[in-house]
């Protein structure tokens, strides 16, 4: 069964008299060229387990099943359940979990995050893993265009998301996306962002309390943007001024390591 192929999936979904929700933010997609560079991106072998967000159809899951050791797909949607069932039937090495992805709790030691995400729940998705106690090797997931582009910009025009990024790994955009490639088609395009996070080995590694500490003082600044440091952040100028950081700068141009100076 082709899940990329539009009478395919449309004919799947009236089997099961369902339609795409947009409360789960749910655009399945339809151009197998993304969907195998997805999968190249993440570069699996059969040693990997990965954990998948919003399976769908399983479109994505069926391919990462033939490459990975193990697939942990999490769906919220109840309805979408017998779906799964029908089509990731072949595949024994694919576990289903009916939960909300953000209250997950990664338990494997090593494992990737590959996934077409929902975008209302882009940020937090982010946030929850590569906060998580156990970190995943790499992210390869599908985004909104704007929110990639964002993340992959860095100083002189930082936001407090492409920091707390950058803190914790290297991104990069793979390839954008047209709003054509998915069913119902999107109002915004896409892009294939790969995050690949600092192993404790790395030059640019840092203990997750020291990028938390860094992010939150940098929240505080972004707070009032449009200000220097020297308002938003008064209580570190000496700080600043010790590590060579003039107080008239504004908080989207410092770089990932001036924040963590200010911290140390």
């Amino acid at each position: 069964m082709d899940l990329t192929h539009l009478p395919t999936i449309k004919l799947l979904l009236e089997k099961h008299n369902l339609w795409a929700k947009k409360r789960f933010g749910q655009n399945f997609l339809v151009n197998r060229d993304i969907l195998e560079t997805i999968v190249k991106t993440a570069d699996l072998s059969l040693a990997d387990q990965v954990i998948e967000i919003g399976p769908g159809l399983g479109v994505l899951t069926t391919e990462l099943a033939q490459k990975a050791k193990t697939v942990t797909s999490l769906e919220l949607d109840t309805t979408l359940l017998p779906v799964l069932k029908e089509t990731l039937a072949p595949y024994k090495n694919v576990q289903i979990l009916n939960q909300d992805a953000l209250k997950f709790s990664p338990a494997f030691k090593e494992y990737k995050v590959v996934a077409n995400i929902p975008y209302n729940i882009t940020s937090p998705l982010i946030n929850l893993f590569l906060q998580a106690d156990n970190k995943p090797s790499t992210m390869t997931i599908l985004v909104q265009k704007e929110v990639a582009e964002k993340i992959c910009t860095l100083n002189p025009n930082m936001t407090v998301l492409s920091l707390q990024v950058a803190l914790f790994g290297r991104a990069k955009i793979i390839k954008k996306v047209g709003a054509g490639c998915f069913f119902p088609a999107p109002k915004v395009d896409s892009a294939i962002l790969h995050i690949d996070l600092y192993k404790p080995t790395d030059t640019n590694f840092v203990s997750t309390s020291t990028a938390l500490k860094a992010l939150n003082l940098a929240k505080k600044a972004f707070s009032n943007r449009r200000k220097m440091l020297s308002n938003t952040l008064a209580d570190h100028k000496e700080k600043m001024l010790a590590c060579g950081i003039a107080p008239n700068r504004r908080p989207e141009t410092l770089s990932v390591s001036e924040w963590l100076k200010l911290i140390t």
